[in-house]
């Protein structure tokens, strides 16, 4: 079986749902929102375009790499465009009625530039919907994060482009912090063994590939050990409230 990278989450491996659900739920949210001119930033492995596509009248989604063929779909309202951000090259300002950025601003060397990128191009009264894993969640260093951020960070990041925000986190269930305890304990088992702290010392670089491998063993292990809990985590079994620490990602909705 192939070993992906644990930072490109699957819609199709099994072991995979707790993670990919509670991203998909963002999508959910975006889709009872959005309209209009609507722009992504970070198209991934693809699986918001079609929760959010049929909701606008042209949907724009862009990614640093070109994702697979067949991905974007082949409809005259969907453009998809390679590029790094920021800046957001070749969008007009003031062009947009929404932008949304959906566990990608973790991942950005320039945050601030990227607020203020996502500021310009939106109409006024336009919105930005933005996730992003909750710092004071995780249960190990991410090399593939740039930064993670607490409640209060984020609130400091967005505070400086947009007067009107409201501040929501990601919460689970019982189902959902029953896999959430399990998979904490079995990460703690893992690390117990970095005696060294490496993997705060460590670059960043020499950290993906060793993180990649013991992330996608122990989430196939969580699979083996409970199938039926891993399997039957849905979409509605995560929900928004007041973002707060206990919050598994920050998920904002600004107003220009």
């Amino acid at each position: 079986m192939t070993m992906q990278s644990a930072e490109r989450v699957s819609q199709t491996d099994a072991s995979d749902n707790y993670v990919f659900q509670r991203s998909l739920l963002a999508y959910d949210k975006a889709a009872e929102i959005v309209s209009g001119d609507v722009l992504e930033i970070g198209t991934g492995s693809g699986y918001g375009i079609s929760v959010i596509a049929p909701r606008t009248d042209h949907f724009v989604t862009i990614d640093k790499t070109v994702p697979p063929d067949g991905v974007i779909p082949d409809d005259d309202r969907i453009t998809f465009r390679c590029m790094t951000v920021p800046p957001l090259k070749g969008i007009p300002s003031g062009c947009m009625d929404y932008v949304i950025c959906f566990q990608v601003i973790e991942h950005i060397r320039d945050d601030f530039g990227t607020i203020a990128e996502i500021q310009r191009v939106l109409k006024p009264n336009g919105q930005l919907l933005i996730s992003t894993p909750n710092k004071a969640m995780s249960l190990t260093r991410n090399p593939w994060h740039l930064r993670e951020y607490t409640v209060d960070e984020f609130k400091g990041l967005i505070g400086c482009y947009f007067d009107k925000f409201e501040a929501f986190g990601v919460y689970g269930n019982g189902k959902v912090m029953q896999y959430y305890e399990e998979n904490k304990r079995s990460v703690e088992r893992i690390t117990r063994y970095d005696f060294l702290h490496l993997q705060h010392r460590l670059p960043a670089q020499l950290l993906r590939l060793p993180y990649d491998i013991l992330n996608r063993i122990n989430r196939r292990r969580l699979l083996r050990n409970n199938d039926e809990l891993t399997t039957s985590i849905r979409t509605d079994d995560y929900y928004l409230k007041k973002a707060d620490d206990k919050c598994f990602d920050l998920f904002f909705i600004a107003t220009k």
